[in-house]
Order: structure tokens, then C-alpha cells, then sequence
């Protein structure tokens, strides 16, 4: 029977890769001459350290962009919502989402227990596997998943026939 996994991965590596880029860029704007400002990462987390809360915007700005053009998906981003001030700077922490949430998993099963599709769809862990008699089905499936506007990119692996 074919079937297929959800999941909702990114790789670190290129996130590690647009850190870098970012702190070339800032190197370079003008705009943070002569001021305090930093990229940091540690495992699956960013911290952005600045003088100014407002600069700590145009760090997220940068990271962004960067992001994109490594082709991580943004989504995955999960930034505090104020900037801790701390002393003499601004520090602002941003995580990035790994695997599927118990939740999120729960509803986009029942999205696609809704759409009367032939498939069968059971959360494993932090992934979400569909099985299904007919291959036209699982596109279906990949299709409805693709057109959901969840907080969270959704990649498809280990699709097998």
C-alpha cells in the first residue's frame, strides 16, 4: 500500500549558514556602525543582541532575508514577542520549530478525516503518516496539506508505492 510522512523539519546547517550571512551584513550596514550588535546561535536557537529594540528589528529583517534566500521557511520561526533589555542591551531569542506539534498534528488529521479522501492517517511521534490504496489519493492529501495556512512548513518523506 502506498504512503507517506508529514513532517516539519529544517536544516540546521543552513541556518547556520544564514547566521553567518547576517553577520557579514551587519558588518557591512551602516546603520550599526560603531554600535554593539550580534548574531549568535546555539543548537536550534538564534539570540540577536543589540542596543536598541528598534535594531533588533532590522536583525530580524536581515535574518529573514537570509533565511529565504537559503530556502529555510520562515515559519519555523518562533521569535519573543518584546526584546528583553538587559543592562546595556536588547536581547531577543529565536527558536526554530522541529517536528510536528501534538496539536497542529491532531487538527490536520482531522482536516483530512473531513475531506472524505480514501486515506488513513495516523500521528507518529512528531510526524503524520498517510497511507492509502491509490497514489492519486496521497496527492490528494499533499495538496490539501499544501493549501492548509498552518504556523508551521510541512515537508513530505519517505513516500513509497
Amino acid at each position: 500500500m502506498p504512503s507517506f510522512d508529514i513532517i516539519s523539519e529544517i536544516e540546521l546547517p543552513e541556518v547556520r549558514n544564514a547566521v553567518e550571512n547576517s553577520t557579514r551584513e551587519l558588518a557591512t550596514r551602516f546603520d550599526f556602525r560603531g554600535k554593539v550588535a550580534s548574531f549568535e546561535l546555539s543548537g536550534e536557537q538564534v539570540v540577536l543582541k543589540a542596543e536598541d529594540d528598534f535594531q533588533i528589528d532590522q536583525m530580524l529583517d536581515i535574518l529573514r532575508g537570509n533565511l529565504v534566500r537559503r530556502n529555510v521557511d520562515t515559519k519555523s520561526m518562533d521569535v519573543d514577542e518584546k526584546p528583553i533589555h538587559t543592562g546595556k542591551t536588547f536581547t531577543s531569542n529565536v527558536k526554530f520549530k522541529q517536528g510536528i506539534d501534538p496539536l497542529v498534528a491532531k487538527k490536520l488529521v482531522k482536516e483530512i478525516k473531513n475531506s472524505k479522501i480514501k486515506v488513513q492517517a495516523a500521528v507518529q511521534g512528531e510526524k503524520i503518516r498517510i497511507t492509502g490504496k491509490k497514489r492519486d489519493d496521497l496527492q490528494a492529501v499533499m495538496a490539501l496539506v499544501r493549501q492548509q495556512d498552518d504556523e508551521q512548513p510541512f515537508q513530505f518523506d519517505n513516500f513509497r508505492d
